[in-house]
């Protein structure tokens, strides 16, 4: 047989075969119907779990996510996740078109980002108003605030439920350290209804600075208010928390009446009635920053 015959003779049967693959084809589509798995190019696992999440609509993607946040470019945000600088939830995450929440915690290069613009929200806050996110402890202060945007802003510190004043809210993170910070902090100045009128000696006690289980609590000042009876009485703190007015009047046998925050750094209540809220003037987010 001659070479071009023997071509000729492996060509026919190749006829023949290329026709199985088309039934074998078929016998994969039966396959499939039935819930078989046939080949890992149907159905490779990483794309599994890329459209499960990517069913979300409040998810984007994580080189997007990167971008809003003012880090970089997209096509750079890819770079830096395929190098493993990006964690989601604490974990290194370097696939590419990974998807991810609004309130999922990414990091880059150890720093968390918010790919949201900053908004800065300044209430006055009535009685009866829990200050707290949890949807679980009734109406809470996060209900007064609700139409004033729909970015994902907190509370920076407590005022408890019966006190009234101002709380502000953001989703800034470097304010929110500012205000935490155990040594420097922002200013909140407070006027408070005692019980009984404050003694001249705690009142000194106060301003020198009280010791409580062993740890001193530092205060600004402290004045009488005037034209008002010794029961009221003018604190300013740095500390955030709400327990800590309970814990200086506590420690001296003082029962709080009523907390009213009337300012919180230069921030002050003009302009402002109870219940109401107000975004931050530009002027005022760039003092705000430089406290």
């Amino acid at each position: 047989m001659s070479r071009q015959q023997g071509a000729q003779g492996k060509g026919k049967p190749s006829g023949r075969r290329s026709y199985k693959p088309t039934n074998k084809s078929a016998d994969y589509s039966k396959d499939n119907v039935k819930g078989k798995q046939v080949s890992n190019k149907n159905a490779p696992t990483r794309q599994k779990q890329t459209t499960s999440r990517s069913s979300h609509p409040d998810e984007i993607r994580l080189n997007k996510y990167i971008a809003n946040s003012g880090i970089c470019s997209r096509r750079d945000a890819d770079m830096h996740i395929a190098v493993g600088s990006v964690t989601v939830n604490g974990k290194v995450v370097t696939e590419m078109g990974y998807k991810v929440k609004l309130d999922d915690e990414v990091k880059f290069d150890g720093a968390r980002i918010n790919p949201e613009k900053k908004t800065y929200v300044l209430l006055n806050k009535p009685k009866g108003f829990a200050t707290t996110t949890s949807e679980s402890k009734g109406r809470t202060v996060m209900d007064l605030v609700a139409n004033a945007t729909n970015a994902r802003i907190k509370p920076i510190g407590r005022l408890g439920r019966n006190s009234t004043g101002l709380l502000l809210f953001t989703n800034d993170d470097v304010v929110v350290k500012k205000f935490t910070n155990s040594k420097h902090g922002v200013s909140r100045l407070f006027e408070i209804e005692l019980d009984k009128n404050l003694k001249l000696d705690d009142f000194k006690k106060i301003k020198e600075g009280l010791k409580v289980q062993g740890k001193l609590v530092p205060v600004e000042d402290i004045s009488y208010i005037d034209d008002a009876p010794k029961t009221h009485i003018g604190l300013k703190i740095k500390n955030t928390g709400n327990t800590i007015l309970h814990t200086i009047f506590g420690h001296l046998k003082y029962d709080i009446v009523k907390v009213d925050c009337v300012a919180i750094g230069h921030l002050t209540k003009k302009d402002l009635p109870r219940g109401h809220w107000k975004h931050l003037t530009q002027q005022e987010v760039n003092t705000l920053q430089m406290l």
